[in-house]
């Protein structure tokens, strides 16, 4: 499968910047890996733009059209798999010393298990994400070191 085709998990992040009215040069770079694909938010990813927007104060028109976006893609729902494969990553990770087994990155995990648990790629800008096992990473950091 090519470059831009298929589906893909879409972090919190690059989600973000879709949503802003003047884009970057990075989230324009962006742009070419989402275009075309069935983008999949995991839950974690939606409730940090929801918590996002009410510590932010964003009035109910802003909110509303967060609201619109998050409707317009697929939102992956918890299974007894996801729990699954979220526990087998932490272990990988803390096991290979890896910082996505830090407590810190809880959340993050959760969205790189719910891009290994479907089998598609996770589209992020996060250096966490780089060199976690198992996961699929589309992403424009040049040094993709951890």
């Amino acid at each position: 499968m090519a470059e831009g085709e298929g589906p893909a998990v879409v972090d919190t992040m690059v989600f973000s910047w879709s949503l802003a009215a003047q884009p970057t040069d990075v989230s324009r770079r962006y742009a070419s890996h989402l275009l075309g694909r069935t983008l999949v938010l995991a839950a974690q990813t939606v409730a940090e733009l929801r918590y996002g927007a009410r510590a932010r104060s964003w009035g109910q028109q802003r909110r509303t059209a967060l609201e619109d976006r998050i409707g317009r893609l697929r939102v992956a729902g918890m299974d007894d798999l996801l729990t699954t494969t979220y526990a087998e990553l932490k272990d990988q990770c803390v096991r290979a010393g890896h910082p996505l087994g830090q407590k810190l990155h809880d959340g993050d995990r959760w969205i790189a298990a719910t891009a290994i648990r479907y089998g598609i790629p996770l589209v992020s800008h996060d250096r966490i994400f780089c060199g976690a096992p198992g996961l699929r990473l589309i992403t424009e950091l040049e040094d993709r070191v951890p």
